[in-house]
């Protein structure tokens, strides 16, 4: 059992070898780290010049464990060796402690870098992260591994403080710089090959140019700006830095985050939260190809699975792929308000409330549900829903910009002043437990607070009905008034300033909310006006879903009679793994083995008896992808035919009960277009895949 730690990178405004300065005085003790009982030199070496100096440590450790545990293994001490080598000409430390003692049980390994920060040559950084291998250790393995968790925890802590402890001493000594390492004049210069010491090899470029991205000094002094630079700014290595792509891998480097960006944009977290945030985000930028969430979007679905990686990137992943097939992400743009809605929801943002998160208002209890349901439908108050979701995600990332803390949540106000037998209308109802349920899924940790006002006997019923579907942690943040007490002192002043608090509820602000009233019935809809007018979100899509057991694929024929057209893809794994691939063939296919037809979407058109290369070729490399994987790729069609876009099952071998389990079957949601030659402006090779196994076409 391995457990893996990532912290993000620490930001210390001093130049590097200052830091260093202030690092070796915590040896071979400090007060501050008290587990630490000693550190003994083992080895020392220093290159000629002078730049590289390798140390490696024997520590010894007091265990910092329960009693019971500390006489099962009869030690009251353990062994660690640190191995250090700081390199004055790059400007780094590396650090590598492991354990000595039990280390045929548990082996913990962490890993520290200081480097020079990205874009301020006078400040330093710092990464930490710790791996633990638990194999045996006497039926106490969890115990361990929480006692290395909280270890790894109190060291990150109390890093950044240790240092800064050192720096006020260095300060009171009068010490406030230290020169940078130079080339001793009497060494003859380096050779071109740049030789090192120990069989190092030289790196002449600045180790700053060894992380990827970009990190604004004014953003960082200040803390100030836009949101989104801010984001770009503050996430390290937030995009690539195709200048210096050789000097660290840029899957390793993308996913840090700076400690002052958290603080800022994201808040407080415990170092735990901070590393699972991190394998989060890591596990997104593998998959999504580019396409990553913002780190608040990932700390929601972290939260709301009480920070649980793999339960948060099951809901992530789920969501994700909802939002791109209901293109959630135009809603902002792309949404028209009806009419009716204009005319009679009884609903609106209203400033905020005292934590600085944006208000919303609904008079529930003045609204028409039948007459708003007969008007646009279930989809389109869900439609309208969403919209408000999402206009809510915008509001909170406009207040953590102007409030100077981060704001990830907003507030709801529900009056329900009205609210009658009418409101327990049974497709009104439904539509409100479908509503909650989607919302639940994609939109979590983003009410901080609902106030439930002047509720009327009725209520109870209508909670009874509904609070069964909210989730255990929302369903907290609910506080209820019922008849006049949410006035006075305790009502919602508590909550809300007074200069904000709407006419209706007998405040002195004015509102843009309606009143709300029975829409008109001539306004009412048929059941297949509804049908046009809205569609249903559940098939409204042009993407296509299949499941796939062991053996069977999938398969889309792609007729094409102009060489030079480009087929597109683009597709999501939802579950287990697929193999997929593109072919093409001459020979004319029988319609009754065409993907439709029946038992046609799990055969194959390629024959047994066809041989590749003759009868048919295959054009893209198979590609594997993943549980959770979008896929997006093209190919230019160099020579006419039918093309076959072909997915396969590729997952583990199942038995005869998992195959017709849907949990153990692949499910793919994809999307294909074929754009014309003619109307492609452009080189057509810059849109062939990289998996393709043909000639791109020519210019054209």
């Amino acid at each position: 059992m391995v457990q893996n730690y990532q912290s993000p990178v620490r930001v210390y405004k001093y130049p590097f070898e200052l830091v260093m300065k202030a690092y070796e005085r915590r040896f071979p003790t400090c007060k501050l780290i008290p587990v630490v009982l000693a550190c003994d030199i083992t080895s020392d070496t220093t290159s000629a010049d002078g730049a590289v100096r390798v140390t490696e440590r024997r520590c010894k450790l007091n265990v910092d464990a329960p009693f019971l545990i500390k006489k099962i293994i009869g030690v009251d001490h353990v062994f660690f060796i640190q191995k250090n080598v700081l390199n004055l000409r790059t400007r780094t430390l590396e650090i590598e402690a492991y354990n000595e003692s039990f280390s045929n049980r548990v082996v913990v390994l962490e890993k520290c870098r200081y480097f020079v920060h990205p874009e301020n040559s006078e400040w330093t950084c710092f990464e930490q992260n710790a791996s633990v291998d638990i194999n045996f250790f006497f039926g106490f393995e969890s115990s361990i591994e929480k006692l290395a968790m909280k270890q790894y925890g109190d060291n990150i802590a109390k890093g950044k403080e240790i240092i800064e402890h050192f720096m006020d001493e260095l300060r009171t000594e009068g010490i406030t710089s230290v020169p940078r390492w130079v080339r001793p004049a009497h060494l003859p210069p380096e050779s071109p090959t740049g030789s090192r010491p120990n069989g190092a090899v030289a790196d002449s470029s600045s180790p700053t140019q060894a992380i990827n991205g970009s990190h604004s000094e004014n953003v960082m002094s200040n803390g100030s700006g836009d949101v989104s630079s801010a984001v770009e700014s503050m996430s390290l290595c937030s995009k690539p830095n195709r200048r210096n792509s050789g000097q660290q891998s840029s899957v390793e480097c993308q996913y840090q985050l700076d400690t002052d960006y958290i603080q800022r944009y994201l808040g407080e977290l415990t170092p735990m939260q901070e590393s699972r945030l991190i394998l989060l985000r890591k596990w997104v930028s593998q998959l999504q190809k580019g396409k990553v969430p913002s780190d608040t979007m990932l700390l929601r679905f972290l939260r709301a699975r009480d920070f649980n990686v793999e339960k948060a990137r099951g809901m992530l992943s789920e969501s994700l792929t909802w939002r791109k097939k209901h293109a959630v992400d135009r809603i902002i743009a792309e949404y028209q308000v009806p009419q009716v809605v204009t005319d009679y929801f009884p609903g609106g943002w209203h400033h905020s409330d005292k934590e600085g998160q944006p208000l919303y208002l609904l008079r529930l209890g003045q609204m028409d549900v039948k007459g708003l349901l007969k008007t646009i439908g279930e989809d389109g108050l869900l439609k309208l829903t969403l919209h408000v979701c999402e206009e809510g995600l915008r509001l909170t990332d406009e207040a953590t910009r102007t409030c100077g803390h981060p704001i990830s949540t907003w507030c709801l106000l529900v009056d329900l002043e009205g609210l009658n037998m009418r409101h327990l209308w049974r497709p009104g109802i439904r539509a409100l437990l479908r509503i909650i349920e989607i919302v639940e899924a994609n939109y979590p940790e983003t009410l901080g607070r609902v106030l439930i006002i002047r509720a009327p006997r009725v209520f109870p019923i209508l909670w009874t009905l509904v609070s069964t579907f909210i989730d255990d942690t929302t369903r907290s943040k609910f506080l209820f008034y019922g008849g006049n007490d949410y006035q006075g002192q305790g009502g919602i002043s508590h909550y809300i300033p007074d200069e904000y608090i709407p006419d209706f509820l007998g405040g002195q602000c004015k509102t843009k909310v309606l009143e709300g009233g029975l829409v008109p019935k001539g306004l009412y809809l048929t059941e297949g006006e509804l049908e046009r007018e809205g569609g249903h979100m559940t098939d409204d899509t042009i993407y296509h879903s299949v499941s796939l057991s062991k053996g069977q694929v999938h398969e889309v024929l792609v007729t094409v009679e102009d060489s030079g057209c480009v087929i597109t893809w683009d597709f999501d794994v939802m579950r287990q793994d697929v193999m997929f691939t593109v072919l093409r063939t001459d020979k004319l296919l029988s319609k009754d083995l065409s993907p439709g037809s029946q038992d046609g979407e799990h055969r194959s058109v390629v024959d047994k008896g066809w041989v590749e290369g003759q009868d048919y070729h295959r054009v893209e490399q198979p590609l594997t992808c993943h549980d959770g994987e979008s896929i997006q790729g093209s190919h230019v069609t160099c020579e006419t035919g039918t093309y076959v876009l072909q997915w396969r099952f590729s997952g583990p071998h199942l038995d005869l009960l998992d195959s017709i389990t849907s949990s153990h079957r692949a499910q793919v949601m994809y999307y294909y277009e074929v754009l014309s030659s003619a109307d492609y402006k452009g080189s057509l090779s810059s849109l062939q895949s990289g998996n393709s196994l043909s000639n791109s076409c020519p210019s054209r």
